[in-house]
């Protein structure tokens, strides 16, 4: 059974950065494909950013493009979002998700994803 645990959340000025982590336990780390998602309270979980098992591939929401950065370390097992010029409006739960792919899919849709993780807070203060 995969396992996935989120860290590196916290409270933030605007215009600041964070780096969040995920740590992939259970499978093959590099047979899965990644994501980064966000819930707002009040709101749906929306898609972040996603990054196929190969690294090769990345994909971005627009509100987050040119701000965000999406990796991975396939040796470490870990997927990380790091997170620039941040806004008020990034203030949400960040939650990592996987899904087992072939190298080069990228997965954006939220019900695609097999497995989540139990999710990050993050605060931007103005």
């Amino acid at each position: 059974q995969v396992q996935l645990v989120e860290s590196g959340g916290g409270l933030v000025q605007a215009g600041g950065s964070l780096r969040l982590s995920c740590v992939f336990s259970g499978r093959t780390f590099s047979s899965y494909a990644m994501g980064w998602f966000r819930q707002a309270p009040g709101k749906e979980r929306e898609f972040v950013a996603a990054i196929s098992s190969s690294g090769g591939r990345l994909y971005y929401a627009d509100s987050v493009k040119g701000r965000f950065t999406i990796t991975r370390d396939n040796a470490k097992n870990t997927v990380y979002l790091q997170m620039n010029s941040l806004k008020p409006e990034d203030t949400a739960v960040y939650y990592c998700a996987a899904k087992r792919t072939g190298y080069t899919v990228v997965v954006i849709t939220t019900t695609a994803y097999d497995y989540w993780g139990q999710g990050t807070q993050v605060t931007v203060s103005s």
